[in-house]
């Protein structure tokens, strides 16, 4: 019998196996099979071209409305110009000399299937290098509903149906993971007649049936993977932490100068019980950026140094990880300053510790955390190599936890002393819809910070059509300049570095679509120097200055020494500069939702009111200018999540990771599947407690180990 792991070349053969993997990294029997196809077209009914995005590939059904040929002066030969209609919108082909195998086919009226990369050509949508079928009336299959899979440039989606058809052929099916008393519990289809189906579907009632028997093995395999996480956490005990009289954390407490939200007492309660416990804490901490996250992982710290353990925060970037050293070191002041003069009676020491830091101060660093002397350990990745070692280490804070993945999380696990796993606190500002935390942070509890502190001030956001509208960039370089006149500071965001570290870039340059390439940090800051900003103090800050270079003019910007601050992503989070007003975000649609709503979060600190200007070519109706202008909306971080979550197109939510796999989640949606996930979660749990380690249903430990790699489920922002 054929399995899910066999190569595709002995059935395909070596040209469509090459070309499959190539194209589509295909590269087995389950690869293919579980290509699903993105929609079925039938005759007659034209692909909506409304919405389509500028550097995607897409494959639309459409009819032919005219053919026009010109000769072309600067060069020899025609250009045949194509126009195709969906009945209400127009989109253009182009194809230079010879028509070749389309010669005799591209005819007025005729319909087909069209296929290419969506760019842009005098302001117009056009179709580059169309790959085309054209339907022929006598075609067998006209009257049958048409796959249209996901593909690319050298493997159209007919190209695709014929391998799945070839393959379907001589498949003989496969063992269902799926036990059969489960299976009927909730009336699905058998595994092999489901990947038939969706397939080669004879109408949508087996569309419908297939589609409900792949989603319920994707949430499945997902939960009962996150379920034995919980168990395999929950085995290993965690050190006791409970809250001590009249140490640190009280000193602490009275010497607040202002009163904690309600929020953060009912957070910092929950987060104190737990750390009482010998069961480990694993605990997600979402909140709005300035919501006082902060503040609760500190007082959480505290309670653990008063118990005689270390804690440790870990931050994405050394640029975060040194403000949070900065941060907490201001807040706690002689309770940081364990032997030193002057030093509070219960204080106890923090110590910064990266990657970039000289030799003798890494060292220093180092013999702290092993020795214990240092009682909170702020640092990057690096506190997760296996020659940082700590004295008791007893409670680990996560920062920023979309930046981080489950391996990484769990390596930290293992720090602690005595075979135990230390309490986990995850936090972030990026506010997660319940789907997808049941999804990708399933085992984790969740708790959230929905006030924002008092004092903190609004921010307006404006999207910049610079495309449509190009004086209005003008305007906005007068509005930097009229902040900075009042005496505030102005940053300014690009998506790249620049040229010198294109290789390295924080975010690699996109491919030839038909736009430019975005701007950089290094092009924009002399531009800005020369030009609109001459006479202004102008400072860089990317991801690859040396640390203390970073450092320098971080500590610039913040004592009023720089005006505007050009800078890549690497000011997303933690940067606090109460005077910047206004944040100007180039190339804002090559940034994330997420990304946006923490970026403007650096502004509106203060007193007085913040900008964040967006400036982008994308199209007034495409979903690019569509998700900037959803950020324009709201400041409301949790409403803007879901938005986001609605926005976005299947695929984009759960996708490729750190490691460079893509998502094995391919049929499940985190939007309209939400009732499923919470079925699936319920499920999982009672099995894995009726069967630890599923030691009984070798299939479903299958499905969880194969079918979704519970290691690289996680949650990309950065589409």
């Amino acid at each position: 019998m054929t399995s899910f792991d066999d190569s595709l070349q002995p059935i395909l053969g070596k040209k469509s196996a090459d070309a499959l993997a190539a194209a589509l990294e295909l590269h087995t029997v389950g690869d293919l099979l579980r290509h699903y196809p993105r929609r079925y077209e039938e005759f007659g009914e034209l692909t909506n071209i409304a919405g389509l995005e500028i550097g995607e590939h897409v494959t639309i059904q459409a009819e032919i409305t005219r053919v026009t040929k010109h000769q072309m002066r600067q060069r020899h030969g025609t250009r045949t110009e194509v126009e195709i209609t969906d009945g209400q919108r127009k989109l253009t082909m182009s194809f230079f000399n010879q028509l070749g195998k389309y010669k005799d086919q591209l005819k007025v009226g005729a319909q087909g299937f069209f296929a290419g990369k969506v760019g842009m050509f005098n302001k117009k949508l056009q179709l580059q290098n169309p790959e085309v079928q054209i339907f022929e009336e006598e075609d067998e299959e006209l009257q049958k509903m048409r796959p249209v899979y996901p593909a690319a440039a050298k493997m159209p989606t007919w190209k695709v149906a014929n391998c799945v058809r070839q393959l379907l052929g001589v498949w003989e099916g496969a063992e269902d993971p799926l036990p059969p008393e489960l299976r009927k519990d909730r009336g699905m289809m058998p595994l092999d007649a489901a990947l038939r189906a969706i397939h080669m579907p004879e109408g949508w009632d087996q569309v419908t049936a297939a589609r409900k028997r792949l989603k319920w093995d994707e949430a499945i395999a997902v939960q009962l993977a996150l379920a034995l996480r919980r168990q395999a956490t929950a085995a290993r005990p965690a050190p006791a932490c409970p809250r001590k009289s009249g140490g640190i954390l009280d000193a602490f407490d009275e010497r607040l100068p202002f009163e904690l939200t309600a929020g953060q007492q009912e957070v910092g309660e929950t987060i104190a019980e737990d750390l009482t416990t010998r069961h480990p804490m694993n605990r997600l901490l979402q909140g709005e950026v300035g919501s006082g996250k902060t503040i609760v992982a500190l007082r959480a710290m505290l309670q653990v140094v008063d118990s005689g353990r270390q804690a440790a925060m870990l931050a994405p970037t050394e640029v975060l990880a040194a403000q949070h050293a900065r941060s907490l070191q201001e807040m706690l002041g002689d309770l940081a300053q364990a032997g030193e003069l002057g030093g509070a009676e219960q204080a106890t020491r923090l110590t910064l510790l990266t990657g970039s830091l000289p030799a003798a101060a890494r060292k220093q660093a180092l013999l702290d955390a092993a020795s214990g002397a240092a009682g909170i350990v702020v640092g990057t990745h690096a506190l997760i190599q296996d020659k940082v070692s700590f004295a008791d280490l007893g409670f680990v804070v996560v920062d920023e936890q979309h930046r981080f993945g489950v391996e990484q999380r769990d390596a930290l696990r293992t720090r602690a002393a005595d075979g135990s796993s230390p309490h986990v606190l995850v936090m972030t500002a990026t506010p997660i819809p319940r789907t997808v935390a049941m999804t990708v942070y399933g085992d984790l509890e969740t708790s959230a910070l929905r006030e924002l502190p008092r004092g903190r001030s609004p921010i307006a956001t404006n999207v910049v059509p610079v495309a449509e509208k190009p004086q209005w960039l003008d305007r906005v370089w007068q509005r930097v300049r009229e902040e900075v006149g009042s005496g505030h500071q102005a940053y300014v965001v690009c998506p790249r570095i620049g040229e010198a570290g294109a290789e390295e870039a924080e975010e690699p340059p996109l491919n030839d679509d038909g736009r430019r390439q975005p701007l950089a940090v290094e092009e924009v800051a002399p531009m800005l120097a020369s030009g609109p900003l001459n006479g202004l103090r102008i400072a860089v800050l990317h991801g690859k200055m040396p640390a203390d270079e970073k450092d320098a003019t971080m500590r610039a910007f913040a004592a009023a020494e720089v005006d505007v601050l050009v800078a890549t992503t690497v000011v997303e989070v933690g940067v606090n500069v109460p005077n910047a007003t206004v944040m100007v975000i180039m190339d804002a649609d090559r940034f994330g939702v997420s990304q946006l709503h923490q970026l403007r979060g650096r502004v509106g600190r203060g007193s007085a009111p913040g900008l964040c200007l967006l400036v982008s070519e994308a199209l007034d109706g495409t979903t690019t200018r569509e998700r900037l202008d959803a950020v324009a909306s709201t400041v409301d971080g949790f409403e803007l999540a879901q938005l986001d979550l609605e926005i976005r197109r299947e695929g984009d939510i759960l996708g490729a990771t750190q490691s460079g796999k893509r998502s094995q989640l391919k049929m499940l949606s985190l939007l309209r599947d939400s009732a499923v996930i919470g079925e699936a979660r319920e499920v999982a749990q009672r099995l894995v407690s009726a069967d630890p380690g599923l030691g009984s249903s070798p299939g479903l430990r299958g499905m969880a180990e194969t079918l979704v790699d519970s290691e690289r489920a996680e949650f990309l922002q950065k589409a």
